[in-house]
């Protein structure tokens, strides 16, 4: 089970130019992570290549619609503008607002004096923008400071004005920042907690920061490289997040491996060359067979058309990829260099016996396993399958109501007003474009009636408020060039294309309609009979708009979930086939990461579907959805990461088998020899992505929480006490086809010498 032979030696022995290799890309790279922020998109979650993203295309490049793409300013505070002093202080604010650099028109109550606008709570003000130079996101400042001009002048005569911007693009541009917030804020909290664990771990300082060292490069590697990316494949900004999570997770786990096993080398009297290549030999190859398995589970998620989904498969792929190169070419280097010095900084004086009494204690506890593998299997077993029958509950729709908005968005306190004024649908109104045939307009008569045929089926749908169409405003039950010559041209082209084939008719959902609802509501008017409702052969009808965004993001993601679960296990097994050449292991691996991902699916249905101990997560009441994109996501990530625990442990019995003991001797020695390790990488893992529930996103408040559990789980419970006791009830049978069929299987343990590690099992 070791590298490519001759690989270990050259990376020691070539260890200058490599170094000089790693300066060079970290110059290349680095700087641009200090950038990556302001390149990632906040929404690119949307499904650009189906409908609703078609639709946004179209408002765009055929339609000249003022309010194709468009904020909401909410304010709350003033006299209703029905009044002559609420008239005048709105008129004030939309001046203003008119003013902000691409503004192209606003649309209010003294414009269209609508009662739509008008609430006992506030008003709002719809306000296009052109989307011709700049993305709508980078307007959202200028926005922002028009209104706090407004407000500054109105604040001594109304107190309790508030403005406040909503819409895609505020939406957006808050989620990008506090998403970047959040990943900054998780480096300050983890980066120390990692430090003084790792010098739990080790005793020393200079053992300690080295593999902190090592995660923070992997995180600007990663955050470099995907800045760089950037401009030709748009990511999203959860890729930061995910990428620091990671990076202090596995970039810390792979070092700390590298480490422990070079300082184990030199306990043995080892040279630091030689030990380097020790290091590189058996630990190297086992970051290389974890990290093949960890990355396979992100690559499956690139294969799901959705921006998110794919934002995170790159993020882990660049950081496994920048952990696993910097843990077994740039580490080795300093290791030679450092040596003995590794030592460095003890905070805690070696003690030969409590280490020698540490491996004694997990080697006894290995043989015991090895002796009453059944009753193991059945006592661990048994909180995973409590666990995993809570799974089948998850609800992967989206959460209801905003109350799972953070607070400290101005975007979600303009929606909860609007909630409150009862106006939400203006937010969530859904686009239908009603595409004419070859030979018909809008204009004609038949494209007319269908326009106006379309629009009462719509209007007479109970989740629907109230439908916008162009037959409906002018009140003409036929095409009137007369009635049409007193309708300003903006509001025709509003609704009508260029070539006058298209005709958009805007639909505003009831205020009780639930999100789930809005979903059905988008997949019936998709599945309309279209020709046959209209008249007209040849119609057809796209949806767009955000709850139609909402719909395509939740089935692209549902259409996808077979092959991604293909993906991960398919590939696992293989990796694992090649790591270990045997059957036995690969499917013993993919049986316990399955039970795994289970548990923690049902660990986060306990916690954030029914309320136990939401508290301590930030959240203040139970959600009804856990995101369309948690169940994949979290299948993808705790497949992958369970692998590490996994590698670690059977490579380190199957190293002890191939040295002669029998199978029950080389559980109790792997055990003795990985359980520290196991327990302090968990250990720190865990402290990573819990740190992450003390963010301000759900989604990724769940994230943090789905995996801090896997890990828990998956580290104590499955590799120290189901994972070993499956491995004794097969057997010689674990290394078939290799070379099982010679192998003892002893009863009696003879175990191996007692050895003392430095401060702490030093073991991969």
């Amino acid at each position: 089970m070791a590298l490519v032979s001759g690989l270990p030696r050259a990376i020691v022995r070539y260890r200058v130019p490599i170094v000089v290799a790693w300066v060079l890309i970290a110059i290349g790279l680095v700087p641009f992570a200090a950038d990556v922020s302001g390149r990632l998109e906040a929404s690119a979650s949307q499904v650009n290549d189906r409908e609703a993203g078609i639709v946004e295309r179209m408002l765009v490049t055929k339609f000249a619609a003022p309010y194709g793409s468009f904020a909401v300013l909410v304010v709350t505070g003033l006299p209703s503008p029905a009044t002559p002093a609420g008239a005048d202080a709105l008129r004030h604010i939309i001046t203003v607002v008119d003013s902000a650099p691409g503004v192209r028109r606003s649309l209010s109550y003294l414009s269209t004096p609508d009662s739509v606008f008008l609430s006992p709570t506030g008003t709002f003000v719809l306000v296009g923008l052109d989307r011709s130079g700049n993305p709508a996101n980078a307007l959202v400042p200028g926005l922002r400071a028009a209104s706090t001009r407004a407000s500054a002048t109105l604040r001594h005569t109304y107190p309790g004005l508030a403005l406040a911007w909503t819409g895609d693009a505020p939406f957006n541009y808050d989620g990008r920042e506090i998403s970047a917030g959040d990943a900054r804020n998780g480096e300050r909290r983890i980066f120390p907690l990692t430090v003084v664990l790792l010098l739990i771990v080790f005793g020393s300082v200079t053992a300690a920061l080295l593999p902190a060292i090592a995660g923070a490069l992997a995180i600007g590697l990663s955050l470099g490289a995907a800045a760089l990316l950037a401009p030709h494949w748009p990511l999203s900004i959860l890729l930061e997040n995910i990428v620091t999570m990671l990076g202090l997770g596995i970039g810390v786990d792979y070092a700390l491996l590298m480490v422990s096993r070079f300082r184990e080398a030199l306990a043995q009297g080892e040279t630091p060359v030689a030990a380097a290549e020790e290091a590189v030999r058996h630990a190297g190859h086992t970051v290389v067979v974890s990290g093949a398995a960890v990355a396979i589970g992100f690559a499956a998620l690139i294969a799901v058309p959705v921006g998110d989904l794919r934002s995170i498969g790159v993020g882990g792929l660049l950081t496994v990829a920048s952990s696993a190169l910097v843990a077994t070419t740039l580490l080795p280097a300093f290791l030679v260099w450092l040596g003995p010095r590794v030592n460095l900084g003890r905070v805690r004086r070696l003690d030969s016996a409590r280490s020698a009494d540490g491996g004694a204690r997990w080697r006894r506890w290995g043989a015991w396993v090895a002796a009453h593998p059944w009753r193991v299997l059945l006592v661990g077993s048994l909180p995973l399958v409590l666990l995993t029958a809570q799974a089948p509950r998850l609800s992967d729709r989206l959460p209801s109501g905003e109350d799972w908005l953070p607070q400290s968005m101005e975007s979600a306190r303009a929606i909860r007003a609007m909630r409150a004024m009862g106006k939400i649908g203006i937010v969530e109104n859904t686009r239908v474009v009603l595409e004419l045939p070859a030979g018909s307009t809008a204009f004609t008569e038949a494209g007319w009636q269908a326009t106006r045929r379309v629009a009462e089926m719509l209007a007479k749908d109970p989740r629907v408020a109230r439908v916008r169409s162009l037959p409906a405003l002018i009140h003409a039950d036929h095409p009137s060039p007369t009635a049409l010559g007193y309708v300003p041209v903006d509001l025709i082209r509003s609704f009508v294309s260029r070539d006058q084939r298209d005709v958009i008719l805007e639909v505003i959902p009831s205020e009780s309609t639930t999100p789930r609802a809005l979903n059905d509501f988008v997949h019936d008017v998709r599945a309309t009979p279209v020709a046959a409702l209209t008249g007209v052969a040849g119609t057809r009808l796209r949806v767009g708009g955000l709850p139609a965004q909402n719909t395509d993001y939740t089935d692209a993601i549902a259409g996808h979930i077979p092959l991604v679960v293909l993906l991960v296990v398919g590939g696992t097994f293989v990796a694992l086939l090649i790591g270990f050449r045997s059957i036995l292991i690969p499917i013993k691996a993919v049986a316990l990461n399955l039970l795994s991902v289970g548990a923690a699916f049902g660990a986060t249905v306990l916690v954030f579907q029914d309320g136990h101990g939401l508290a301590l997560m930030g959240v203040t009441t139970r959600v009804d959805g856990l995101f369309p994109a948690v169940p994949v996501i979290v299948f993808s990530l705790v497949f992958g990461l369970s692998m590490d625990y996994e590698v670690f442990l059977v490579a380190r019995v199957a190293e002890a088998h191939r040295s002669g003991l029998g199978m029950v001797d080389a559980l109790a020695d792997g055990v003795a020899r990985t359980a520290g390790v196991i327990t302090s990488a968990a250990a720190i893992m865990v402290v990573v992505f819990a740190s992450f529930t003390l963010g301000d996103f759900l989604l990724i408040k769940i994230l943090g929480f789905a995996l801090a559990v896997a890990v828990l789980l998956d580290a104590t419970v499955v590799r120290l006490a189901v994972g070993p006791a499956v491995l004794r009830l097969a057997g010689r049978w674990n290394w078939w086809p290799g070379d099982g069929w010679r192998a003892r299987d002893s009863i009696a343990p003879t175990p191996r010498p007692v050895r003392a590690v430095a401060d702490g099992e030093a073991a991969d």
